[in-house]
């Protein structure tokens, strides 16, 4: 009794306290990939026009014309990738419907034996498998889970997605545009921006992550930084040669 009582407090501080991020929401990826996305491209794409040696208005249209693109192309393909992927898991989920309607002792066998596989004694792993199987809508969430690897209550929503990337995009998009918009002339103070923002949106997502902040956020400012300079550098042969 006293060594229940002395592990009590543990037992309720892990409960309280053991959370899991939303790994399944289906707005992380999206609004990650879409900011960086939205930086790297429109920086890279306004540095390549800027090394042709054009006008700043040219510049500022181009960054423009590559933020609302981009944001809607963004939205569309994640909002078309997401619904794919979501009908082909429904369609799965159909599957199983039907195996577990036309053979409910099939399936209950099936289960019983992949507990099995996972160190359960036989007896108790039909047993559990048996009070499992009773209800339909239980017996095909546990399938789910343990076949396909999914959970039917927590699919990923293509709006979401949607919504999420247009939005970071079109964020991300818009600092090397900023300083144009606000009276620039030059490009430098558009491509600093742009490079404190890819350092501080990979810093972020290290805090989601759990990773190291300083590689992070290094790393998304080396990958931005390169491909801002090739681009340029591809400009201004481009435009020597034209």
């Amino acid at each position: 009794m006293s060594i229940i009582e002395a592990q009590a407090p543990l037992h309720e501080a892990h409960r309280d306290n053991h959370t899991h991020r939303d790994v399944n929401g289906g707005w992380l990826r999206p609004a990650v990939f879409g900011a960086m996305d939205g930086l790297v491209s429109n920086l890279a794409l306004m540095t390549g026009v800027a090394g042709g040696a054009v006008s700043t208005q040219t510049v500022v249209i181009t960054g423009l014309a590559g933020l609302a693109a981009g944001a809607f192309s963004m939205a569309a393909g994640e909002y078309t990738s997401v619904a794919s992927q979501r009908e082909l898991v429904q369609a799965e989920l159909d599957v199983e419907r039907r195996q577990l309607r036309k053979h409910p002792v099939d399936e209950m066998e099936e289960l019983a034996a992949l507990y099995v596989s996972r160190g359960v004694e036989p007896t108790l792993a039909r047993e559990v498998a048996m009070q499992l199987s009773k209800d339909p809508e239980q017996a095909l969430e546990i399938h789910a889970r343990e076949e396909l690897g999914i959970d039917p209550d927590d699919l990923p929503s293509p709006m979401v997605a949607a919504v999420s990337s247009f939005g970071s995009f079109a964020l991300g998009a818009l600092l090397p545009v900023l300083p144009f918009l606000l009276g620039a002339t030059a490009l430098w103070p558009a491509v600093l921006l742009a490079l404190v923002g890819l350092f501080g949106c990979g810093a972020l997502v290290a805090r989601v992550t759990a990773r190291g902040w300083l590689f992070s956020g290094m790393r998304q400012l080396v990958l931005g930084g390169a491909a801002a300079a090739v681009t340029y550098g591809l400009g201004m042969l481009l435009g020597a040669a034209l």
